[in-house]
């Protein structure tokens, strides 16, 4: 179930954009699973067809979903695909930082704030770090 937070300072279409990854993450949604239509889904959430339509996007960018023209959007087996293109850009960071000579603990600050900025979420207190 899709809930919005109309109080939480993430957008809602980050709410949205994020359970539904989160959901072909851990494969709650299976590969091939087709997703409601942006105007149903929101109607059912309460959501402009445009927020809908913006976490789409999103999603199909990278690679989670794709649509089919009127078909509608399905998941992609690209989940892993998105996973190995994390991993292959985080090695890529690893290696300028390294260059660089910034240490791990900038590093992790550096790429937490560029998360967050990404998201539309605030940077996490982390003790573990100080």
């Amino acid at each position: 179930m899709i809930v919005i937070d109309a109080a939480s300072p993430v957008p809602p279409f980050e709410q949205l954009r994020a359970q539904l990854a989160g959901r072909i993450q851990d494969r709650t949604l299976a590969v091939g699973a087709r997703l409601p239509t942006i105007r149903r889904l929101a109607a059912d959430l309460g959501l402009a067809v445009n927020t809908v339509g913006r976490a789409y996007r999103e999603l199909e960018e990278a690679g989670l979903i794709e649509t089919r023209g009127r078909a509608g959007s399905f998941v992609t087996a690209a989940g892993e695909q998105a996973r190995e293109r994390a991993r292959q850009a985080a090695a890529a960071y690893a290696a300028t930082v390294a260059a660089l000579g910034l240490g791990a603990d900038e590093a992790l600050r550096i790429a937490e704030a560029a998360l967050a900025a990404a998201t539309h979420r605030p940077v996490a207190d982390n003790p573990q770090r100080d």
